[in-house]
């Protein structure tokens, strides 16, 4: 080869170089900012017609902020239990295929509570894991892998709740993160404070499973879990920042979860407004919540990042209502009935948003429906990853036509929803708690109980209270619906509990209900 050949052969191939690393560079980086157990209304961002008690109560202007740039969604759903959401976010299938459809923690430990007349099914209590061959469990290729293989850093920071303790599926590295910060097994925390070393004794040792890993730079210093885990992904980010590649952080706070303790940084402003301590407590998680999304968003906007990350704010069920709250319960989400746990509307249903420079519509609200699942596919196609291959099927369809106005996947779809588990001992009936399945299509909602074959009607976008059972009313409505519901569990392998006194399973919801 001549000189001139291979003088216009080398820049031929650092052009080339050089356009595969300036497409690189242009894809975005995602956040994907996720909160424990916040109900829909712990917020002053109104995702309902009108503003409520409950947004006045808030003080999340961080929230308003991010919706002011990007698209608030107001029908968004989860599970109404925190594994099923995160083992279907990490997914893309629905609790009912995935089984895994209570909290997951011990190894091969079942967290049911006991019910007097039924058994549960045989769920993955195990969770999720990236490998074959774990006994109750659903292995898969998560969304994570998929895109550290195609050239994205990949960050987790805070609760994990995969899998069960001593599998795979408890790393979070074992998923296609690169950095993990604070996650494992657990679904909860033991402390929020620093001076309490966020769940452990003076000897450093756990004093639960509970124990938050991972911050003992942070040991007895007067700082709050929320915060600390904001200095780390920050820490994180910094990191990243040094390479070419994109980035995605999984920012999955523990807060608004259960232990109820107040950051005193915001707590006299709750307690000015007259609030009980442990509301005035609740609402402090709420806005600590709300600061560290806000100093994600000053982070990126310091280092001119803003406009090429892509930020979605989700939680994985609705807020807590059956407990720990000030009475009355159940209350808590309102307009919304019930909460965490329950298949009405409290319990399933989220506040979401997102930003996407250029795409979405600033200040716009998007009211048709879609669910965690789908965020799989979502991801993936925002980060231009259009082949892929997975060892599960994916249920999970794009939202990202909602977001360009190109289509509408909600139109004609039917969302599901499988708890065949006792989440929570004693009598909840009133609030949505039992062994449950439901479905959604269109503007009607059809929950059905296991245990005594009982059907309920909504029509949420009229009731979105869930005050008027229509099930006697349009008995047509309800039979296509069960007929939907019971097809689909089938289907993709869903579960049901039995009756302790014939040991026979309970009928699907398209079965006569005979004992």
């Amino acid at each position: 080869m001549n000189k001139n050949l291979l003088l216009t052969a080398t820049v031929l191939s650092m052009t080339g170089l050089q356009n595969m690393q300036s497409a690189e560079n242009k894809r975005p980086n995602i956040i994907l900012f996720m909160v424990d157990d916040m109900g829909w209304q712990d917020t002053s961002l109104p995702f309902w017609t009108e503003k409520t008690p409950l947004n006045a109560r808030y003080h999340t202007p961080n929230m308003e902020r991010l919706a002011q740039m990007g698209a608030k969604f107001t029908s968004a759903y989860a599970c109404s239990i925190s594994s099923p959401t995160r083992c279907s976010l990490m997914t893309g299938t629905n609790q009912a295929r995935h089984q895994v459809t209570n909290w997951t923690f011990g190894y091969n430990a079942s967290t049911d509570a006991q019910d007097p007349d039924l058994n549960m099914p045989q769920w993955n209590v195990n969770g999720i894991q990236p490998v074959t061959g774990v006994e109750r469990s659903y292995p898969a290729t998560s969304f994570v892998q998929i895109l550290k293989d195609n050239g994205y850093q990949t960050i987790h920071c805070g609760k994990a709740h995969f899998g069960s303790q001593k599998t795979p599926g408890e790393d979070p590295l074992n998923f296609g993160f690169e950095v993990n910060i604070a996650g494992h097994a657990a679904g909860g925390l033991a402390s929020y404070l620093g001076e309490q070393r966020f769940g452990h004794d003076k000897n450093g040792n756990p004093i639960s499973g509970f124990a938050i890993p991972g911050l003992e730079a942070y040991w007895d210093q007067d700082i709050f879990a929320t915060e600390a885990l904001t200095q780390e992904a920050i820490k994180a980010l910094k990191k990243a920042q040094t390479s070419d590649k994109p980035f995605f952080l999984y920012m999955a706070h523990y807060a608004v979860h259960i232990p109820i303790q107040a950051d005193k940084r915001f707590l006299q402003r709750y307690l000015d407004m007259g609030l009980s301590n442990t509301e005035a407590a609740y609402a402090t998680l709420v806005e600590g919540m709300d600061k560290s999304l806000g100093d994600l968003m000053d982070y990126l906007e310091e280092t001119n990042q803003i406009d090429n990350t892509i930020i979605i704010f989700m939680s994985d069920n609705g807020g807590l209502a059956a407990s720990d709250r000030t009475p009355p319960l159940g209350v808590q989400n309102a307009p919304l009935r019930s909460g965490k746990g329950s298949a009405y509307e409290g319990g399933i249903r989220e506040p979401m948003i997102v930003y996407w420079n250029g795409v979405t519509k600033p200040g716009s609200t998007i009211d048709k429906y879609l669910i965690i699942e789908d965020f799989f596919p979502s991801i993936l196609e925002m980060a231009q990853i259009k082949k892929y291959k997975t060892i599960q099927p994916i249920d999970g369809v794009s939202f990202v036509p909602l977001i360009t106005g190109k289509g509408n996947p909600s139109k004609n779809r039917a969302l599901y929803w499988n708890t065949p588990n006792t989440w929570y001992a004693g009598d909840y009936r009133s609030q949505g708690i039992g062994q449950t399945c439901a479905i959604r299509k269109g503007d009607y909602k059809l929950v059905y109980w296991y245990k005594d074959g009982k059907k309920e009607l909504y029509n949420i976008k009229e009731d979105i209270s869930e005050t008027t059972d229509l099930a006697q009313k349009e008995p047509k409505i309800v039979a296509r619906l069960s007929k939907e519901l019971g097809k689909y569990l089938r289907k993709v392998g869903g579960q049901r509990p039995a009756f302790k006194s014939t040991g026979k399973e309970c009928p699907w919801p398209d079965e006569p209900f005979d004992l």
